[in-house]
């Protein structure tokens, strides 16, 4: 009797591991893969936004007697940017900024005993921001005639943007898309495989770097301010489902 049970349970084991296996054939008959491919989208373009600041400066022991020189200094400047061709409402003047000048005083063993007062220090910084790109940054680099003028003038680096970046981005992606695409294609032709719908898309970091520069990728996206011939690019990682 127990070898009866014995041969029964042997022959319902083989038959379960016969439909397991050809189940197991079929399927490696009919495979169902992914490919995952990463596309690239670049173009060089022309900032067409330039803004350039710059800051000056009045020092005197009499507040009012500071004030009064820098607004003279402010309207020569303004005189100055509007002969150059500059439009006054792109001129725009931040509030002034002061703070007293002391020297610190010291013992002739080298011990701190006080301060003396110098006088005041008036700052105003002013900024020009306009589409004019080529003009600012002639004067930017010319500021330095003020200087003749008794102003000293300190002038900070222009930084350059596009304002059309929302339509370069969507150009980007449409053309890292593209390229992802085709080298999909590509491999599953190389592969013997037929290519199948698209099952997932992701957009990886917008980098705008200066052209020609050594600038390096960030993790959170590079975005250059200091050149105005700049390169922008994005990558798309597309996954396919082929067979």
């Amino acid at each position: 009797m127990k070898k009866n049970i014995s041969a029964i349970i042997f022959g319902i084991s083989i038959v379960i591991a016969a439909y397991l296996l050809g189940h197991a054939v079929i399927n490696r008959n009919n495979p169902q893969g992914i490919i995952s491919v990463t596309g690239l989208g670049k173009a060089d373009f022309t900032s067409d936004l330039i803004v350039w600041e710059g800051s000056f400066s009045k020092t005197s022991s009499n507040l009012q007697d500071a004030y009064l020189g820098l607004e003279k200094d402010k309207s020569i400047i303004t005189a100055y940017l509007l002969n150059k061709g500059i439009d006054e409402n792109k001129i725009v003047f931040n509030a002034v900024k002061s703070r007293e000048n002391n020297k610190a005083r010291y013992s002739n063993d080298g011990n701190y005993i006080g301060e003396d007062f110098l006088g005041y220090v008036l700052t105003q910084s002013l900024k020009v921001e306009s589409k004019e790109v080529e003009k600012v940054e002639t004067i930017s680099r010319e500021i330095t005639e003020l200087l003749n003028k008794g102003i000293q003038f300190y002038s900070q680096p222009p930084r350059y943007y596009y304002t059309k970046l929302a339509d370069l981005k969507i150009e980007m992606i449409s053309k890292a898309t593209a390229d992802a695409h085709a080298r999909a294609e590509k491999i599953a032709e190389n592969s013997g495989a037929k290519l199948h719908d698209l099952i997932s898309a992701k957009m990886g970091i917008f980098q705008i770097t200066g052209q020609n520069s050594n600038e390096s990728y960030s993790w959170g996206g590079t975005y250059n301010t200091a050149s105005k011939e700049k390169t922008a690019s994005i990558t798309m990682k597309l996954n396919y489902e082929v067979d």
